[in-house]
Parts: structure tokens; C-alpha cells; sequence
């Protein structure tokens, strides 16, 4: 392929085209000696390693697993997350997702390593393309009476129900299992960032409880929740100091408890 006669401009928006630049017109810039082409060389062929280190990743997280299927018939695998367990206030949210085999949205990770504007741009993904997905909530008064342990258990729990099928395994994100269910399960340290259905639940769950907490800044907006979301930073800390617990506080949580007295 021969560029010499192209303007760098030209040269560049031909590299700009959405499926990227090809092998033939990279190396095209590679022998261009321009210092205009050389830097959109280097601009994609950094992208290009990124890209592939990305997939790299994608393609162990499916290998990884493919490995925690115990029976030969596993073929409907939902991932289990949950968001919300450390807040001072709000409910607890869980996710259940079943993605389609081989098609993995490009960037799905641990939502706590994604950006917010990223992880929309995946739900959206993951909901028009998952096989099935469902969210589940344990509420503020939930968490009091059975603990936040057991009201993550119980989130999860209906996101399962929720799922239009019923899937052979069951992959939930930490140390415990469901109880109560009769599906062949295995806990997964750490699957938020190892399982890409777990990961895809983990996104699902926290744009969804960053939703809730959003519209719970509406109603109690001297809290500053849309901040925050319930986390205990300084900011929150100081607000219940200030103006006491409101009704979606965890008021069994010790940092609130305190500052309720």
C-alpha cells in the first residue's frame, strides 16, 4: 500500500474508520518517515495492544469459567452479584445474568473498576444481549431484621426468581451459596473480576442501586446521596451528625447508630 502521496489528514481518517486501521496500512505508516504519520502509527498500534490485551482477558474470564461447571450438562450458567452490603443507608441490589455463550461485551470487568459512564454503556449491552437477566432488592428494613449477611443472600435470591429460565449452574460472587435452592451452585472469591456473567450481574446491580440511591437523594436531598450513595465518607458521616438518620438509614450499623445518640 503506498501512502507517500497522502496527506497526514487523509492518512489519519482513513486510520480513524471504525473497524480501525488495517495490517497493510499500518505498516504503510511504519515506512513513512513523516513524524505526522509516525505519531498516528504509534497511536494505534498502542491501541491495537491494548485491544488485544483485552481480549486476552475477555477469553480467560470465559476459560475460567467454563473450568467451575461440575456436570456435562451445565449449559445455562447465571452469574449472582450483589451491590450495597457497606452503605450506611439505602437497600441492598443483586443481579442474575445469563449471558450468551460467546458473546461478551467488549470492556465488561468488575463494575468496581469501571467507570460510571462505562458501566451504563455495558448494561445497555448486557440487557439486549444476555440470554436472561433479572435484578432483586432486600430493603432497609430487610437488612435491619435479618442482617445485611442475610439480606444480600435474599436480594440475590429473588434476582434468581426473577430470571425467565432456570439455568443448570449458579455462580455467586464471594464465600456462600443460596440457600434454598435447588440448582447446582459454586461460590466464587472474587468473581466479579474472574466470571464474565458474575461481572455482567456486578454492573447490573450497581447501576441499578446507584439509581434508587439517586432518587432517594430527591426525598432526602440534604444527605447528598447522589454523592455518595450511602457509603460512609466524611461528607455523609457529617450530614447524619448534623441532621440525624433519615428513613432509609441502616440504622443497625454501627457508624449511624452512633451518630444517632
Amino acid at each position: 500500500m503506498n501512502i507517500k502521496s497522502l496527506s497526514v489528514d487523509r492518512i489519519r481518517e482513513l486510520a480513524a474508520r471504525e473497524d480501525g486501521p488495517s495490517d497493510e496500512l499500518l505498516e504503510a505508516m511504519m515506512a513513512d518517515s513523516r513524524s505526522g504519520v509516525q505519531a498516528v502509527y504509534k497511536h494505534y498500534l498502542k491501541a491495537r495492544v491494548r485491544d488485544r490485551a483485552e481480549n486476552r482477558r475477555l477469553e480467560e474470564m470465559c476459560l475460567f469459567e467454563g473450568s467451575l461447571g461440575t456436570k456435562p450438562g451445565h449449559q445455562l450458567v447465571a452469574g449472582i452479584d450483589e451491590a450495597g452490603r457497606g452503605p450506611l443507608a439505602g437497600p441492598v441490589v443483586a443481579a442474575a445474568v445469563v449471558l450468551r455463550t460467546g458473546l461478551l461485551p467488549q470492556g465488561l470487568n468488575d463494575s468496581k473498576k469501571l467507570t460510571p459512564i462505562k458501566r451504563e454503556t455495558l448494561e445497555t449491552a448486557i440487557k439486549t444481549d444476555a440470554v436472561a437477566w433479572a435484578v432483586g432488592m432486600a430493603t432497609v428494613s430487610e437488612i435491619e431484621l435479618f442482617n445485611i449477611h442475610h439480606a444480600s443472600l435474599l436480594a440475590m435470591k429473588r434476582a434468581l426468581n426473577g430470571l425467565q429460565l432456570s439455568p443448570d449452574l449458579i455462580l455467586v460472587d464471594g464465600r456462600f451459596t443460596l440457600p434454598g435452592v435447588d440448582v447446582d451452585q459454586r461460590p466464587v472469591v472474587g468473581g466479579d473480576g474472574l466470571c464474565p456473567s458474575i461481572a455482567a450481574a456486578s454492573v447490573l446491580a450497581k447501576v441499578t442501586r446507584d439509581r434508587l440511591m439517586d432518587t432517594l437523594h430527591l426525598l432526602y436531598p440534604e444527605y447528598g446521596f447522589d454523592r455518595h450513595r450511602g457509603y460512609p465518607t466524611p461528607y455523609h458521616l457529617t450530614t447524619i451528625s448534623v441532621h440525624g438518620p433519615c428513613p432509609v438509614h441502616r440504622r443497625g450499623f454501627l457508624p449511624v447508630k452512633q451518630l444517632a445518640d
